[in-house]
């Protein structure tokens, strides 16, 4: 393991309590007596905050559907995974033998589940504008060029690198009904990956209809590897 004195040089945060750094750095593997899932927890709704506030100031002229979907490209596992190897953050974590010789540190759920935990850390010892200050500073590394272009994905996308990442397989959607005169008509999608359905959902087309499937989609994984 790296020094973390290192890594708070990195991050152009020196904490005050080491004890919380540490405890941000341990993953449920390393059975000490504390562990980082609940500074995830709370690292997880602060950068929805964070990342959210950003891009509302950032695309003033962008809709609420639009910004929701720039927000899932970024608050994600993938994203967190990109600003942890920023830091070389796997370097840093504390994992059991048995987790470091399953090629632990380069994990994107530990990684990504260690760089909310470390945020949360922040914003427990410092507050929103410290821990502002410090995600940011990563987010525009990680993205020099912040636009639509650049950052936005959408719900199937997202969905699909998760998939791919995780289990090898790519997503199947199909069409599972749809009702209505022709020009209302509503589509019903289920989304199904490895042959066994995660979610459904209705739209307005089936195009729709699947990115919202593909949303739902994203957020039971994300549970579920939780």
């Amino acid at each position: 393991m790296n020094d973390i004195l290192k890594l708070q040089e990195e991050l152009g945060y020196h904490f005050k309590n080491q004890n919380l750094l540490r405890e941000a750095l341990t993953h449920k593997s390393s059975k000490l007596p504390y562990n980082n899932e609940r500074l995830e927890f709370l690292g997880d709704a602060v950068l929805d905050l964070i990342i959210g506030e950003y891009l509302y100031h950032k695309f003033p002229d962008v809709s609420e559907g639009d910004l929701s979907k720039l927000r899932a490209s970024l608050v994600n596992e993938k994203g967190f995974e990109q600003l942890a190897r920023l830091v070389d953050l796997g370097s840093y974590v504390y994992l059991s033998l048995a987790e470091e010789n399953n090629n632990g540190r380069q994990k994107p759920s530990i990684l990504s589940n260690a760089f909310e935990a470390l945020i949360g850390a922040v914003y427990l010892e410092s507050g929103l504008e410290k821990a502002t200050e410090v995600s940011l500073k990563l987010l525009e590394r990680s993205y020099p060029k912040i636009d639509l272009a650049t950052v936005f994905k959408d719900y199937k996308t997202t969905l699909q690198e998760i998939t791919q990442a995780r289990l090898g397989v790519t997503p199947e959607y199909v069409v599972i009904g749809s009702s209505g005169p022709d020009h209302k008509k509503e589509f019903e999608i289920m989304v199904k990956i490895d042959n066994k359905e995660i979610a459904k959902a209705k739209g307005k087309s089936k195009k729709e209809a699947q990115q919202e499937a593909a949303k739902l989609a994203i957020r039971k994984l994300d549970k579920e590897y939780d």
